[in-house]
């Protein structure tokens, strides 16, 4: 079918939203109320922050073990979108200890979205995830470890950053906040192809050492902040060139002027420290970069020519930037793959042609994001948002997001997770806004701190009722729909039917091969056709189905196999293939 059937209940949305004008209301009407229950809090909560080490490794350790004790109520997510399969490729590629693999006989009854057929059989994507997946079935035997790892690290790299920038204390709140809204529900640790997580890493990484790598001038903060940009290279390399442009703006300030990131007077190092500074976290970006040519290489035939441009030329018709025209349609030979790159993506295109279109779906993506990384209850802090852009402690930061506002402006499609490598600035100046809100008062009462406390304690609230909603019959955003992409909590148990009818496949005698007809309504979001990096070899391979003739030589191919013909939509069917009904029924 196309969605599961869910139980009617209220909005989570909603239930933020009422929330959090309740706890503005009492913040203004009654600021003193908890205060003392509060104040207790903050003052275990300062202790912890001042040993910045233990805090660190508090907010990477609480990332990881609240994931996992979630589990019998959120459990370890099931493939569902296309990149999911996409990146699980990659996975069983490198985990099989191969970069690529041959393109498959019968391929044309094995194409589907973000997978490239030619000239390898391959996902289309950058490698990160795919090595972090594959490291992690390799050493547990399940893929999404790997991805809830990378989800604590990143939160711990976040809170490490956050310290060089603001007080322990709300380098702390930073961490915990980004494992309540990043690290336990969202997509980026409930999914296999978002890899936000190891996006926010690297910048978190970046932009966490250059200050402290201006201050001290030490060896390990250049090759953490070169490690950082190796890891953006490798899964989102135009954010990593965003993200390099102001980095590299402050150590050219600092070399020529002798300023730091906040214009401040330092002392320039010599030429040859400078040297030895950074010339080893070079040689670790350029061996990065080098890694990645000889990967596109063998996957794509040449060096140079970089992930995604396969088979955005082989399929795609609307552009990445908006000053691109739209292309010539392709000859599709399957009719999912047409809806899903010259239907659902020019539709997004569409939406942006002409001056009123583009600023308004502009600003409406820029709202949709900032309630990813925030949701509702952090939305009072922006009463400072002008306090915070004259701040001169965090002037580089609001350029760091501005270069990434212009980046994604360009951009036709819009993910939280292509403004991953950003995450640590954005949080670094909401809490920013949330220390100028903390002292503000209306006349002699302390209003601001009440706010201040009443969107931490309504961050942890909604997490709770995240938690229970399903028993609680709270109501999630719907597979196919792609609400829960710009949600903080996430998506649904989704792909449950395509894993049950598989596991059904997998349990019988044999090796079986699976046919499947959509109908002509199915949503092409709701991809079944996908396999493993070795088809031949699998105990069950998916298949797209076609015309009767081509159908058939795929039968003969696989002739030693028990075909079934399954229909995936309203409900899920699973019949023995027509033309082998009746060897089936002897």
């Amino acid at each position: 079918m196309i969605a599961p059937p869910q139980e009617p209940g209220t909005s989570l949305v909603v239930i933020e939203t009422g929330l959090t004008a309740v706890g503005v209301a009492l913040a203004f009407c009654w600021p003193r109320m908890g205060a003392g229950s509060f104040a207790r809090i903050e003052r275990a909560f300062v202790r912890l922050a001042r040993r910045r080490h233990l805090a660190v490794a508090t907010v990477g350790a609480g990332a990881l073990l609240l994931r996992l004790a979630i589990l019998p109520l959120c459990p370890i997510p099931l493939p569902f979108a296309p990149g999911d399969f996409s990146f699980l490729l990659a996975s069983d590629t490198f985990a099989s200890g191969r970069l690529t693999n041959p393109t498959p006989a019968m391929w044309v009854h094995f194409e589907s979205i973000h997978i490239t057929m030619l000239p390898t059989y391959m996902s289309m994507y950058f490698p990160a995830q795919g090595l972090v997946l594959a490291a992690s079935k390799v050493l547990t035997g399940q893929p999404w470890f790997g991805v809830l790892v990378t989800s604590a690290l990143m939160c711990a790299a976040i809170c490490w950053m956050l310290q060089a920038w603001l007080p322990p204390s709300w380098a702390l709140l930073g961490g915990c906040i980004a494992v309540l809204h990043l690290g336990l529900f969202s997509y980026w640790v409930n999914t296999y192809h978002a890899g936000g997580s190891i996006a926010a890493l690297g910048g978190a990484l970046v932009l966490g050492s250059l200050p402290r790598f201006l201050r001290t001038v030490r060896l390990r903060y250049s090759l953490l902040m070169a490690a950082g940009v190796a890891i953006l290279a490798l899964c989102r390399p135009y954010e990593c060139l965003l993200l390099c442009l102001p980095v590299t703006y402050a150590l050219g300030c600092w070399v020529i002027q002798g300023k730091d990131e906040r214009g401040r007077e330092r002392s320039r190092p010599s030429a040859l420290l400078l040297l030895r500074r950074i010339a080893p976290p070079l040689a670790l970006v350029i061996a990065a970069c080098a890694w990645l040519g000889y990967y596109d290489y063998r996957v794509f035939g040449n060096p140079l020519t970089l992930p995604y441009t396969v088979d955005r030329n082989t399929y795609a018709v609307a552009p990445y930037f908006v000053w691109q025209a739209q292309r010539p349609e392709p000859a599709y030979r399957h009719e999912e793959l047409r809806r899903f790159y010259d239907h659902y993506e020019v539709i997004d295109y569409h939406k942006l042609l002409g001056v009123s279109a583009y600023v308004g779906e502009t600003l409406a993506k820029g709202v949709r994001a900032l309630l990813f990384f925030a949701g509702i209850a952090l939305l009072p802090q922006l009463i400072m948002l002008r306090r915070v852009l004259m701040d001169r402690r965090v002037r580089f930061l609001v350029l760091c997001v501005a270069v990434l506002m212009a980046g994604m402006a360009i951009e036709v499609f819009l993910l939280p997770h292509y403004m991953a490598a950003f995450t640590a600035a954005i949080y670094a100046l909401g809490l920013q806004a949330m220390r100028h809100l903390r002292v503000w008062r209306m006349g002699s009462q302390r209003v601001g701190i009440a706010l201040v406390r009443v969107s931490v304690a309504l961050c942890v609230l909604m997490a709770g009722l995240r938690l229970l909603a399903g028993p609680l019959h709270f109501e999630l955003a719907e597979w196919p729909a792609s609400e829960w992409n710009f949600k903080w909590y996430g998506p649904g148990h989704f792909g449950a039917e395509r894993a049950q009818v598989e596991a059904g496949l997998e349990g019988l005698q044999g090796p079986q091969l699976a046919i499947v007809r959509y109908s002509p309504q199915h949503n092409p979001s709701d991809e079944w056709v996908y396999n493993a990096a070795d088809i031949d070899g699998s105990k069950v391979i998916w298949a797209r189905g076609m015309d009767e003739a081509e159908d058939a030589e795929l039968i003969r191919y696989y002739k030693d196999r028990k075909v079934w013909l399954v229909e995936p939509d309203q409900p899920a069917v699973v019949s023995p293939y027509p033309s082998q009904q009746p060897a089936a029924s002897r």
